[in-house]
């Protein structure tokens, strides 16, 4: 065989040979990416719409079926499976193996987009992924706790400090949080004023939304310059909330702080988490596809040693699991 021939007449040459197959043999393996499972994602696409305070039956008359009956007209359509709950939308819609995953999502999503006007008001937009990639699990998971902190301030800081801090490492896809409080204005009103000014809730809520609401009324141009001007009548302290005008009578006006109690509170939470009996707030860090895991876990270590450095006195940040 010419290989023979080459090696025995060319030996220098069939050493370099040998020697760069070796050298690049040892770079390529450096640069392979590790995974714990084969990247086989299979054909199937979840669609996740979240409607706050319906019933599972409302859910599924306004959302799971119309939904159902949407993406039903996908080429490629092998079985659906839906699951209504209280307040959110799940479903599960699976395709044959010979198609094309990529062009079947955005089909999905045009078909959602198709009816997203007849949902209810309240319902959120559609959130579609592919379903079943090994990327679901997070590749760590930490805890962020601290004995002279609320909440409030523990859900500030994994918001503002710690998420920021891990979506920024190559190689993760997204940062997610469980356990946090959001700050909510509660208007709690008392219906025996409101029925001695002769009014109703909904004169309360007509007033809010009249009042509360930011809008753009136009632009100011001169020779140098456009500033655009906007009308900024959000409130955001209880003190504000209570000097609304609810509506007039006999030219007095009466104020919301007159028909109900406001108070600066939290939004009922949906998840809690403890460690040790304490309040905390957990932080889950998933990688972005194909990216090296031992890669992003080494660098998710040494930007939680960092973080650690830059917390305020009192908090901690765990490593749970990797």
């Amino acid at each position: 065989m010419w290989i023979t021939r080459v090696s025995i007449h060319h030996p220098v040459f069939a050493t370099m040979v040998m020697v760069a197959l070796a050298v690049l043999g040892l770079f390529s393996y450096a640069r392979l990416g590790v995974e714990p499972m084969p990247d086989v994602a299979p054909p199937a696409v979840q669609i996740w719409v979240s409607y706050p305070g319906a019933s599972p039956e409302q859910v599924e008359n306004d959302l799971t079926k119309p939904i159902e009956n949407a993406v039903n007209t996908v080429a490629g359509v092998k079985r659906i499976l839906s699951r209504a709950d209280e307040g959110r939308s799940l479903t599960w819609v699976e395709f044959r193996l010979d198609v094309d995953i990529a062009r079947a999502t955005q089909e999905v999503r045009d078909k959602l987009a198709q009816i997203r006007a007849a949902f209810p008001r309240d319902a959120k937009d559609p959130v579609v992924q592919r379903g079943g990639s090994e990327n679901d699990q997070p590749v760590a998971s930490f805890v962020l706790s601290g004995a002279t902190l609320t909440q409030r301030q523990l859900t500030t800081l994994a918001e503002q400090v710690v998420s920021k801090a891990f979506e920024r490492i190559n190689g993760v896809g997204r940062v997610a949080l469980g356990g946090t409080v959001t700050r909510q204005i509660q208007v709690r009103v008392d219906p025996v004023r409101l029925t001695a000014y002769g009014l109703t809730v909904d004169h309360v809520v007509a007033a809010l939304r009249a009042a509360n609401v930011s809008v753009p009324v136009g632009t100011i141009a001169s020779d140098t310059l456009e500033a655009i001007v906007r009308v900024d009548g959000r409130m955001a302290t209880p003190v504000e909330f209570a000097k609304l005008v609810v509506a007039r009578k006999n030219g007095a006006p009466i104020l919301l702080g007159q028909v109900a109690a406001v108070a600066d509170a939290e939004r009922e939470r949906q998840s809690i988490t403890r460690i040790n009996g304490q309040p905390a707030v957990g932080v889950w860090v998933f990688k972005a596809q194909d990216a090296n895991i031992v890669e992003v876990g080494r660098e998710l270590k040494a930007a939680a040693d960092d973080l650690r450095k830059q917390l305020p006195p009192g908090a901690e940040l765990k490593l749970k699991s990797a």
